[in-house]
């Protein structure tokens, strides 16, 4: 059996926003953008790298989803970003203004700090310890 994870969806309030917000903060490509109806597009990114996952950009529907922008699970991190080089990109979410919830601490499995996205979603920050 061969398996991998290539894409999560993330709900979102606005696709521009959200696009602007992972392609000029973080610097992770705009994959996808693509119009499915008048309200509705199919957007993805993708960090830079040799990595396969990427982000689909779900803009919210209803009022159920709109409910679950910024805490898709319950307050918990939910994504994990992992790095070659933590001190350049922790810089880099000091540069942009991006909410840091943690600083920086050396863990058995690297370096690692907590940060929230533009709706709040929080994030790991990780550079393993076998980089």
């Amino acid at each position: 059996m061969n398996q991998k994870l290539v894409q999560i969806a993330i709900v979102v309030e606005n696709y521009d926003d959200a696009i602007a917000f992972y392609t000029q903060k973080l610097h992770f490509d705009l994959i996808e953008d693509t119009k499915m109806s008048e309200t509705k597009r199919w957007v993805v990114v993708k960090p830079k790298g040799s990595g396969n996952c990427s982000l689909l950009l779900a803009k919210a529907a209803d009022d159920e989803q709109r409910s679950r922008i910024g805490n898709q699970t319950g307050g918990r991190v939910f994504l994990f970003l992992h790095t070659d080089d933590f001190e350049r990109d922790y810089q880099n979410l000091l540069t942009n203004d991006i909410k840091i919830v943690r600083g920086p601490s050396k863990e058995p499995y690297g370096t690692v700090a907590v940060f929230e996205d533009l709706y709040g979603n929080l994030w790991d920050l990780i550079e393993p310890a076998n980089v």
